[in-house]
């Protein structure tokens, strides 16, 4: 009996045995009633590799068995291969995630759009594995308001997701840079939001622009696709609409969104550099009613229970100088105009409360008070979701110095458009959310965690390939995977012999573990190097 296996997330048990079983083009599939979707799903991607037909049987009676066992919970399964592939599941989460493990068992080839050869028949080894999620929110945040993804590339991320077991998407859908969510009652957002005349080139400090224009937008059906094709998948899929920062692509569409700027001021414009901007939303009715109804249609859109205001990096400058502003933290009673941050974000949740959504939140709105009910995602660091816990709400850990997938790889000059901090490989890997606290001592809950994915520096998807994977897989075995168990070198092991071969088969242009390739590096393209000591030790 072996215990030894190339998966990745790696399984909460496994064990093999000599022997191996046949599948070939005789091959049946079938499943209790309650996973029809898991079925059909595995049916399409199974007969895409194999040309197989995988006839539909008796779910006691098939080659592949997909079986319910209320015993388990939703997302675990147990996976026997002997004289057949047994598959029981606590739900159909567990059944598409006991399927994603099989497709691995039967080597990269399997993970393919089509078959490369003409191979009549499929060896799978005599496996037994029992598996479950660590945590039940295996997220990543993906940005689309920087640099646009087109909705063909984005499914298929999506895709990669799900072979990972991850089953949150966090999507970053407006900000000053873009906003890529059609909504009917302001058609400006996408006429005139949703593009900018150039970008910054590198690091906005450099000053250099690339001349050329960017833009693109999603259509509700296509989001609604999109949320769809990822539930499939049982990944849901979060939007954010960022406020009252990063909006001065709205305000370009709507200027009467934004303070007064003086007389004779040049128009606002979708922003054409990174960083942050000093551009806020004026904290009147005309905004706040604006905002309702952009919500009312983004809740027709996406199911989720949660809504993402996002309310990170919010200057307070223009407020300072605004007689309005200055009016209503008065008339609230609020010490300065600082406070109207998070008062602004709690209007607009107690508006998705009305439709029966809570609200999903960075950790800086916690400064001024968190909405009832929030989900906190903690990214400048643990500080921020400890805090939360203690106050009884639900967190998300995605610290920036561990979870930000943008930042540089290695400390070199070949990382493209070296950014951020050093975050490696096995910093990914060796990821903890609590570090320093049981989460037993805290009244809030820990759900999970988050990898983030800004894309400033990433303007194609085979960039976001590049910065995203291997270390989304080493994310995805961290928030999975048993913690005790966790084994750096067994990981690398498992990508070198197997794992990247299933990255390539799946089209994903991941960097390389020797250092980016050739084509993947950005000469003369200025980053922005942080570094994380020298940051902790000018803090404390």
């Amino acid at each position: 009996m072996s215990t030894l296996h190339n998966l990745v997330p790696a399984p909460w048990s496994f064990s093999s045995s000599p022997g191996s079983l046949t599948l070939d083009a005789g091959t049946t599939l079938g499943a209790d009633p309650s996973f029809g979707g898991s079925r059909r799903w595995l049916a399409r991607a199974l007969g895409a590799v194999t040309g197989w037909d995988l006839f539909p049987a008796p779910a006691g009676e098939a080659s592949i068995r997909l079986l319910l066992d209320p015993e388990l919970d939703a997302e675990a399964y147990r996976l026997e291969v002997s004289d057949a592939v047994v598959i029981h599941a606590g739900g159909a989460a567990g059944a598409f995630y006991a399927a994603q493990t099989l497709l691995q068992l039967m080597g990269p080839d399997a993970l393919r759009q089509a078959p490369v050869a003409a191979v009549s028949t499929w060896a799978l080894p005599f496996v037994s594995v029992e598996d479950k999620p660590r945590f039940g929110y295996r997220g990543t945040m993906l940005d689309v308001a920087r640099h646009f993804m087109p909705k063909d590339n984005l499914l298929r991320f999506i895709e990669v997701m799900g072979a990972h077991k991850l089953n949150v998407l966090h999507l970053h859908l407006t900000d000053d840079q873009g906003w890529r969510i059609q909504i009917n009652r302001y058609p400006k957002l996408t006429e005139t939001g949703a593009w900018r005349r150039e970008s910054s080139r590198g690091s906005w400090r450099a000053g250099v622009f690339d001349g050329l224009p960017h833009g693109g937008f999603y259509t509700q059906d296509d989001l609604r696709e999109i949320v769809a094709f990822a539930a499939e998948r049982h990944i849901m899929v979060i939007p954010e609409i960022d406020v009252p920062g990063h909006s001065q692509a709205a305000i370009a569409a709507y200027p009467e969104l934004g303070v007064s700027a003086p007389a004779g001021s040049a128009p606002v414009e979708v922003w054409t550099r990174w960083g942050i901007n000093e551009t806020v939303l004026e904290v009147t009715e005309t905004s706040l009613e604006f905002y309702r109804n952009v919500l009312d249609e983004v809740v027709e859109i996406f199911p989720s229970p949660w809504i993402s205001l996002g309310g990170d990096e919010v200057p307070i400058a223009q407020w300072q100088s605004s007689a309005q502003a200055q009016a209503k933290a008065t008339e609230l009673g609020l010490a300065d105009v600082s406070g109207l941050h998070s008062w602004f974000v709690g209007q607009l949740a107690s508006h998705l409360a009305g439709h029966g959504r809570a609200t999903s939140v960075w950790d800086e709105i916690g400064d001024g008070g968190l909405p009832d009910g929030a989900l906190v995602a903690s990214w400048r660091g643990h500080e921020g979701g400890i805090d939360a816990l203690r106050n009884g709400y639900d967190v998300v850990m995605c610290p920036e110095h561990k979870l930000y997938l943008d930042h540089r790889q290695a400390d070199g000059d070949d990382e493209p458009v070296p950014v951020g901090f050093v975050t490696t490989l096995q910093a990914v890997y060796e990821f903890e959310p609590l570090p320093d606290v049981s989460p037993d001592d805290l009244p809030g809950r820990l759900l999970g965690a988050q990898a983030n994915i800004w894309t400033e520096h990433l303007d194609t998807p085979r960039r976001v390939h590049f910065a995203a994977f291997p270390r989304l897989s080493a994310a995805a075995e961290a928030f999975w995977s048993r913690p005790e168990e966790r084994d750096y070198d067994g990981f690398l092991t498992r990508l070198r012999e197997v794992h990247l071969s299933r990255l390539e088969a799946m089209g994903v242009e991941y960097r390389p573990l020797s250092g980016p390739a050739p084509w993947q590096q950005r000469p003369g393209v200025e980053g922005w190097k942080r570094d994380y000591a020298a940051e902790q030790l000018v803090r404390n």
